[in-house]
């Protein structure tokens, strides 16, 4: 920020020793200055290598965790307080949707978005603070998958300060930054596949056969109802719960003895719909792969072989 204000003419040895200068205070003033920054939107990457570049690795990395999660956290009650009740009340479609998702993965979405950053960090915290995600949990959560990103920049950060001062050992510090951003990254990914498998799909064949076996078996739809009575239409017998309404529409389903068979047009909404119900105590819920697509697909197949 003093760099910015200063239309960037001061180096990073000018800007070392003007934090250096504060003594004791300097980590206070870094760690405010992050916080705030996190608030307003400024990409935390950039305080994650200021941190090791002024404070080395292991200080950088425990300040640049105290004012990262001092922003998420700020920006989680901004969100949550601020604007939390009116979303909630006039969220609609694709935004409900997706804050039923989240609430139903609860804290391990937390963890999953700080591995693997497909929403920016400092969007992702207004996001969460709209959910009913429990306070505890997102802290908690955030503070600990925070560890290896900060660790990871701190490194690179120090990396180049050591460039800057000439110092041999720079390669190294660097190459173990990068190391350990390609971790965090592959954990990240390790994470999300491993989600994905956990998930359990049933196929078209599958699920023609278990209806006729079994009728106890129900099917839940979770599409729109203009798109379940639309083009691609529905199975027989199927029942018809939007996905963003699921979590308060069927109060009871925990009490459901028989399997369950989650159908969208393709597997999406049906995968999180999946979550909600599992969250809510249901075991015996599988996921229609390749939803109504597939379905009629297989269906205009067997139609074509049978004549």
């Amino acid at each position: 920020m003093v760099w910015l204000l200063y239309g960037g003419r001061l180096t990073a040895p000018e800007i070392e020793a003007g934090i250096r200068e504060l003594g004791l205070f300097a980590p206070l003033v870094f760690v405010a200055t992050f916080a705030l920054a996190t608030v307003f939107f400024v990409p935390g990457s950039l305080f994650g290598l200021a941190g090791g570049m002024l404070f080395g690795p292991l200080w950088g990395t425990a300040w640049n965790l105290t004012g990262g999660t001092i922003g998420a956290v700020l920006a989680f009650l901004a969100a949550r307080f601020g604007a939390g009740d009116w979303i909630a009340a006039n969220a609609a479609g694709r935004l409900k949707t997706i804050l039923a998702g989240v609430e139903a993965e609860g804290w391990r979405f937390v963890a999953l978005a700080r591995l693997v950053p497909i929403v920016p960090f400092t969007l992702l915290n207004y996001l969460l603070g709209l959910t009913r995600i429990p306070f505890s949990h997102y802290v908690v959560t955030t503070l600990a998958c925070m560890v290896p990103g900060a660790l990871a920049y701190a490194w690179l950060g120090h990396a180049g300060r050591a460039v800057m001062a000439g110092e041999n050992d720079a390669l190294r510090y660097g190459t173990l930054g990068l190391a350990m951003l390609a971790i965090v990254a592959f954990v990240g990914h390790l994470t999300r596949r491993r989600r994905q498998k956990s998930q359990k799909f049933i196929s078209p064949q599958e699920l023609r056969g278990s209806l006729a076996a079994d009728q106890s078996a129900i099917v839940l739809d979770v599409r729109e109802p203009s798109e379940f009575v639309g083009p691609l239409g529905h199975i027989q017998g199927a029942i018809n719960i939007p996905l963003d309404r699921l979590a308060t529409a069927w109060n009871d389903v925990g009490a459901w003895p028989h399997p369950i068979v989650v159908v969208c047009r393709t597997d999406k909404r049906s995968a999180q719909a999946a979550d909600i119900l599992h969250a809510r105590g249901v075991g015996n819920v599988r996921v229609l792969l390749g939803g109504m697509e597939a379905w009629n697909k297989e269906n205009a197949s067997r139609i074509a072989v049978n004549t």
